[in-house]
């Protein structure tokens, strides 16, 4: 069994226990954009997983995870913050080509790396931003800003409100439940309490993994 067959098999076989119906033609895509991290990886260093069999528990159906959550809020546009190597941002623009997303990083290095990802597997839904978001200018704002290993979540809605379109939602992807970071200064500043926390599912990981739905228009 060749390195991409293993690695279709144990894609396969995990969106099949997370329920996610997925069509062959985009989990093609999702083991390309794989090998395409695994090959730059070995010279850029883009993330710190370098088993490509892990990456598919570690980076795809982790980031798969929250497909379901950003389907059901029927979103125009989504803006992934701190994406690094495009964590979730990239598995979610193949899988909805219906939506617009848009990667930021301030590491010029991952910036091009997605870049690349986009014109390789023709991505005309994804859009890439280096920079700090903090002085990110934009046309149009976003329904969805979700970050994955970005920042405490004070720091991660102080930095990017002024990119949240009306009734726009944060979503932020957390291990356990981050009380610590529900009682901390930046969050309590905004005086709002997360709409709702979700339990994430990924297959093959045996960690905790949760989503922080935090509403706009309660700032």
């Amino acid at each position: 069994m060749t390195l991409t067959d293993s690695l279709q098999a144990k894609l396969g076989a995990g969106l099949h226990e997370m329920g996610l119906q997925i069509d062959v033609e985009k989990q093609a895509k999702l083991i390309a954009y794989l090998l395409l991290i695994d090959k730059w990886n070995k010279v850029h260093n883009l993330t710190a997983v370098r088993d490509p069999l892990e990456m598919v528990t570690l980076h795809l159906l982790d980031s798969l995870s929250v497909l379901p959550h950003v389907q059901a809020l029927n979103a125009k546009n989504l803006l992934d913050v701190g994406a690094g190597a495009g964590l979730p941002s990239i598995p979610l623009a193949i899988c909805l080509p219906e939506l617009q997303v848009t990667a930021i990083d301030s590491v010029a290095k991952k910036t091009s790396f997605m870049r690349q990802v986009k014109g390789e597997l023709a991505l005309s839904n994804f859009n890439v931003e280096v920079g700090r978001v903090e002085v990110l200018k934009v046309a149009e704002k976003f329904d969805v800003i979700i970050s994955r290993a970005f920042a405490e979540i004070g720091l991660f809605i102080k930095l990017t409100k002024q990119l949240l379109a009306e009734n726009g939602v944060w979503l932020a992807m957390k291990g356990v439940v981050p009380v610590h970071e529900f009682e901390s200064a930046d969050f309590k500043k905004l005086n709002i309490q997360p709409a709702e926390i979700k339990v994430l599912s990924v297959a093959g990981l045996d960690a905790e993994r949760h989503l922080v739905y935090l509403k706009g228009n309660n700032i």
